[in-house]
């Protein structure tokens, strides 16, 4: 498959560089310095499950010059979609769709409504990485996966040869019986993670120990699940304690890429995480105290960091 990686940080550069390595033809939409050494010396994946390095690459900052491709993995964070969606517009063909791995639940509608719903997958994925430098990505835990379907569930052929391909990269793959529920199921995890991390300034060992961090983690998660059974959407009745009982599992000293970007300054996903729980929250009648909180407490610095506000720190 013809494989576009709009987006080769983290998370595209550790997924694309799988796809790469096993043989596909990839090539990565990546920016700055990190494109300079991408297209200098290749891109190097430092991993639990094995280091690799992938050279040469198939990089640009131009989605022109790639042309249409069969599918575009969107590896962006989540608040880059929209305008990551007008920009792939030159690789979208007929037949290509598109895949979103975002961090929560609205990048599909963003996507479709700019390139249309029937180019869109719903996705998501799961893994532990940050990048090192440019060019460099570390993979420090959770065994990576990915998942994907068609948005009304229906088996498809397309991709089915998307599966194949992450199946032969050695990627943990699944097409979902239900993505909506997956993608609430990874949002009731990520936006728990991601809250009490960046409110807390603390890794998950001690927000998950402390009794009072942790009644805090579950309320956030039971907010989330409660505005996804208001939006109908058929998470199973245990999903709070076992994304409990997985963040139980693990590395004490791990972060949320949201809490890394707040503690560092930089523009976060907190609009797509805390902040789309309170709007959905507003918009089904449920209430959202503490997520809420979260927000609320957090967006100066958002603000900040956007440049919208100013004050120093």
């Amino acid at each position: 498959m013809k494989i576009a990686i709009f987006g080769a940080g983290a998370v595209g550069g550790y997924f694309g560089g799988r796809l790469a390595q096993a043989g596909e033809q990839v090539v990565f939409i990546a920016r700055g310095k990190h494109l300079q050494a991408l297209q200098a010396s290749g891109l190097k994946v430092d991993s639990i499950n094995g280091d690799f390095i992938v050279q040469p690459v198939q990089a640009t900052d131009n989605p022109a010059e790639v042309g249409v491709v069969d599918v575009v993995i969107v590896a962006v964070k989540a608040w880059q979609v929209p305008e990551a969606a007008a920009a792939m517009r030159p690789m979208v063909g007929p037949q290509t769709f598109v895949v979103p791995l975002q961090n929560g639940v609205d990048a599909p509608s963003q996507l479709a409504a700019e390139l249309g719903s029937e180019h869109v997958l719903g996705g998501l994925c799961g893994l532990w990485s940050f990048v090192v430098g440019p060019g460099h990505i570390q993979h420090a835990g959770i065994d990576p996966f990915v998942n994907f379907a068609e948005l009304d569930n229906r088996a498809s052929e397309r991709a089915e040869r998307l599966r194949q391909a992450f199946a032969q990269a050695n990627v943990k793959v699944e097409i979902s019986p239900d993505i909506q529920a997956a993608m609430w199921r990874k949002f009731l995890f990520i936006v728990s993670l991601s809250g009490m991390g960046s409110i807390t300034r603390s890794p998950i060992g001690v927000f998950r120990k402390l009794p009072e961090t942790r009644k805090m983690l579950k309320e956030v998660m039971l907010e989330a699940f409660q505005v996804a059974r208001a939006r109908h959407i058929d998470l199973p009745e245990d999903a709070v304690s076992t994304t409990l009982a997985f963040i139980d599992g693990l590395p004490a000293s791990g972060t949320a890429s949201m809490q890394r970007d707040i503690m560092e300054g930089r523009p976060s996903e907190l609009e797509a995480q805390n902040g789309a729980v309170v709007r959905m929250g507003q918009e089904t009648g449920v209430a959202t105290p503490i997520n809420a909180f979260i927000y609320h407490s957090l967006l100066p610095m958002e603000l900040r960091a956007r440049g919208q506000i100013e004050f120093a720190v």
